[in-house]
């Protein structure tokens, strides 16, 4: 099983999943889990991928599923942070366009935020 971990705090305008570890098969449900549970509680979540060192398909898949329950409550997913095979991972998916940012924020990576 992978090393995993997300943790949940809320702010003023949002909350904040932050994830670290590994995120593929074997930590499918976890994330799931914690992604619908913060969606079901805020009109905005912000996922910072900035612990996480991988990521598959299974990750994608569960990003995807949260963002569109969001959208299905009149919410919204992003994330941030995403760095190295994290964020490429993203980029050739253009999960990273989807899951962009509010332009009211900017970028701290020059666009590559995602």
């Amino acid at each position: 099983m992978a090393q995993f971990e997300a943790k949940t705090t809320a702010e003023p305008d949002r909350l904040v999943v932050a994830l670290t570890g590994e995120c593929d098969l074997s930590v499918r449900e976890a994330l799931a889990s914690v992604l619908l549970d913060a969606v079901g509680r805020a009109p905005l979540v912000e996922v910072d991928l900035g612990g996480l060192t991988f990521m598959d398909s299974s990750g994608i898949h569960g990003l995807v599923t949260a963002h569109h329950a969001a959208q299905e409550r009149g919410g919204r997913l992003y994330v941030r942070h995403a760095v190295g095979v994290v964020a490429d991972v993203l980029a050739l998916t253009e999960v990273a366009d989807l899951l962009r940012p509010p332009s009211s924020e900017p970028s701290e990576e020059g666009g590559r935020d995602a």
